[in-house]
């Protein structure tokens, strides 16, 4: 029986997780690492409530089996540079060392797409950052999830996602063999694949959205 931490909870792939995680009973307790109130009253669910800009509270409570890491932003709700910085690598990179640090075994990280420390674009240069250390903190397991376009229905309203989903979708039957990794992909099969991926060992640590689909499909 296996203890589950889980950031980003309240974000489109961590709902899905959090829910899927729940009906696992291979879990015995589930660390849910949030910012704001939340109600929940399953018994097998602890709360743990952080701002994440002093993580050092966090080293006592970051221990478990498995840690599932789902925060992100944008630079629409996060415009300063210097906390899009710290969102998108400070958080991850040094809650993945403290995880390390308490002898938590797996970690798995959505990342994005394209993510590549050498870019231009901010986004998916933190990204590519952050996956370079994952690797160098050599977890006895590590996950790094490439998703392409998330499809499923936010909690904020984003226009020009919702837009870039219509349109893709449209255009879904164009992402054949080697595009199909380009193809979007619903943020609950993400969620169905991250805990198959923690059920099995696979040889790769990167998965893009194609494999993520096929995993997902696997009972």
């Amino acid at each position: 029986m296996k203890t589950a931490l889980i950031f980003g909870f309240s974000g489109l792939i961590g709902n899905h997780l959090y829910d899927n995680i729940l009906k696992e009973t291979t879990y015995y307790k589930i660390k849910l690492f949030v910012r704001s109130k939340i109600k929940i009253t399953d018994p097998k669910v602890e709360v743990i409530y952080n701002d994440f800009k002093n993580l050092d509270n966090l080293t006592n409570t970051i221990i478990g089996d498995d840690c599932f890491f789902c925060i992100g932003t944008t630079k629409k709700d996060t415009p300063e540079k210097k906390e899009y910085r710290r969102v998108e690598y400070d958080i991850p990179v040094n809650i993945a060392r403290i995880a390390k640090k308490n002898s938590v075994n797996s970690f798995f990280y959505v990342s994005s797409m394209g993510a590549n420390s050498q870019i231009s674009n901010s986004y998916l240069r933190n990204k590519g950052q952050v996956e370079e250390e994952l690797i160098r903190l050599n977890f006895k397991k590590l996950a790094i999830l490439r998703p392409a376009l998330l499809l499923g229905k936010r909690k904020a309203f984003r226009l020009g996602e919702r837009i870039a989903q219509f349109i893709m979708t449209k255009l879904s039957f164009i992402f054949i063999g080697k595009l199909k990794k380009f193809k979007p992909i619903n943020a609950r099969d993400v969620a169905k694949a991250i805990i198959n991926i923690s059920k099995n060992n696979y040889e790769i640590k990167f998965f893009e959205s194609d494999k993520l689909l096929e995993i997902s499909k696997n009972n």
